[in-house]
């Protein structure tokens, strides 16, 4: 019964602090109610029994990702007055055709899992989902090793390249 009672009331805080994002008019205060509502989700999923989910949760998200958004916020001026922006080859019909098809994919597939689910405990070709941390470090680092060091290529391309595209010309 206390597992539900935390369930629910993680789950209205995550929501509500998801809608003080949202609302809220300064940016700065808007990073700061998603480093709350990134510290819950961690605490949700400590709940659920997924240790590794919840620290990685607060490494990468509550601990890099927003201290990314929080520089970029500070650096950005925002104190400048908005100029209304009209680009004339902007295809508006074309993002809400794009829009109304994805949409209509997420209810077939939503659709379709409800009419055939997936036996318990059952993912992807009937495996079970790690349940360690050590589980998963020996799958990342044994089966997974190629895809691991492609993908941080890729975040040390983007990174480069975002150094690139942001300093100022001398």
């Amino acid at each position: 019964m206390g597992h539900v009672i935390a369930f629910y009331t993680l789950s209205v805080l995550i929501l509500g602090f998801g809608v003080a994002v949202i609302t809220a008019r300064n940016p700065v205060h808007s990073v700061l109610f998603l480093v709350v509502d990134f510290l819950f989700v961690a605490a949700l999923y400590v709940t659920l029994g997924a240790q590794f989910l919840a620290v990685i949760q607060v490494l990468v998200y509550a601990g890099g990702i927003v201290v990314l958004y929080l520089f970029v916020v500070m650096l950005v001026r925002l104190r400048r007055p908005t100029v209304p922006h009209e680009d004339r080859r902007r295809l508006t019909r074309l993002g809400v055709a794009l829009a109304v098809l994805v949409l209509v994919e997420v209810v077939a597939i939503a659709a379709w899992s409800v009419a055939s689910p997936l036996p318990a405990g059952a993912v992807g070709g009937g495996q079970l989902v790690a349940a360690n941390v050590e589980q998963v470090g020996m799958a990342l680092y044994t089966d997974y090793l190629i895809p691991f060091e492609v993908a941080s290529m890729l975040l040390l391309a983007a990174m480069v390249g975002a150094i690139v595209l942001a300093r100022r010309p001398l």
